[in-house]
């Protein structure tokens, strides 16, 4: 994975302030009920990934954190689309050989929940996208908008209804109907990684922890007397963007989608990284999107299909598989605001003196 993927726009808001090390641990001096606080930080998927457990003692600490970036890592080796050796590039690679594919297990998992996702969505959610992606990046370097022919050619490779999948003797198979596909997994694998490296975290004793990359994160029980971890959402690029929210979450997950740093503005018209998957063209509709869902793997999704889809029809989507959403977004001067029922509106901050 990439950080080019799609970037995040909300920041966490650790217990205390200071230089972390890569990989290394720090101890608050606070206890409660025998548990330390401890903050890791490591470059994984392309981005910066930062965890804060508690934990009885530093061996601990440090064993769990090491497990948990192992399976990140070893998830980027299968389900990233910038690693050639991936078993998803080599699955892309077989698009239009006319052979069905044998899946690992997590590739398959992925799969299947993203074809049900693009099927829910009406194709609004697509990892499929790859030659769409690919032609957008470069428009965003190049400051050019793409020729229609190319539009048209990258939407003929792109299809969710161009990946096959079926279980045949007990295992999955994948395949991919048409020469020149790319998969891209970038706005749903990374919350993939985060469920699994929770699951870890769970699996070695740890309860209290907050683990995130690029923004989407996941969460199991809050600090030691606290009601849960407090999290900065809503910060939108824009003078007329409402206050910032604090909410206050435990054992649930969280993911943002916008346009606030990976965008581009030709023509007047600003252009974002998300593409929409049935035009072929990056979204123009300037807003942010936040999801609150209790797997990070379909936060993460959801937040691109809920960009794609809209406020008319994105806070029904995300209901309907769950989920709860908060969307800014400014069409033209007015920022407008939408939210799902059931997401927490949290507090303001208070004002400075």
């Amino acid at each position: 994975m990439n950080n080019e993927t799609r970037p995040k726009t909300l920041r966490i808001l650790f217990l205390w302030a200071g230089l972390v090390l890569a990989g290394c641990a720090t101890p608050s001096s606070a206890k409660h009920d025998r548990l330390l606080r401890y903050e890791f930080e490591r470059p994984q998927m392309g981005l910066p990934f930062r965890l804060v457990l508690y934990a009885t003692n530093p061996a601990l600490a440090t064993n769990a954190a090491e497990a948990a970036w192992s399976r990140i890592a070893e998830l980027n080796a299968i389900l990233s689309d910038y690693e050639p050796e991936s078993e998803l590039s080599r699955l892309s690679r077989t698009s239009g050989s006319g052979g069905w594919v044998p899946l690992g297990h997590d590739l398959s998992r992925v799969l299947i929940a993203a074809n049900t996702l693009s099927r829910d969505s009406n194709g609004a959610f697509d990892v499929t996208v790859g030659p769409e992606v690919a032609l957008w990046k470069r428009t965003r370097r190049q400051r050019e908008l793409p020729s229609k022919a190319a539009i048209d050619e990258a939407r003929r490779l792109s299809g969710w209804t161009l990946v096959e999948l079926r279980q045949r003797d007990g295992r999955h198979e994948a395949l991919l109907t048409r020469s020149g596909m790319r998969l891209d997994l970038g706005a749903i694998a990374k919350g993939y990684a985060l469920d699994e490296a929770a699951l870890v975290l769970r699996q070695q004793g740890i309860q209290r922890f907050l683990l995130s990359g690029g923004g989407d994160m996941v969460m199991g029980d809050p600090p030691p007397g606290q009601i849960g971890w407090r999290i900065e959402a809503g910060v939108f690029d824009t003078p007329e963007a409402p206050n910032r929210r604090f909410l206050h979450l435990a054992n649930t997950a969280l993911a943002t989608s916008g346009d606030s740093f990976q965008r581009v503005e030709i023509g007047g018209i600003r252009y974002s990284h998300i593409v929409d998957p049935r035009t072929g063209i990056g979204m123009t509709d300037h807003s942010l999107v936040t999801v609150i869902s209790p797997s990070a793997m379909l936060a993460d999704a959801l937040s691109t299909a809920v960009s794609v889809l809209g406020p008319t029809e994105g806070p029904d989507f995300a209901a309907r598989h769950g989920a709860k959403v908060w969307i800014l977004r400014k069409p033209v001067s007015t920022v407008e605001e939408t939210y799902s029922v059931g997401f927490p509106r949290g507090a303001s901050p208070a004002p400075s003196r």
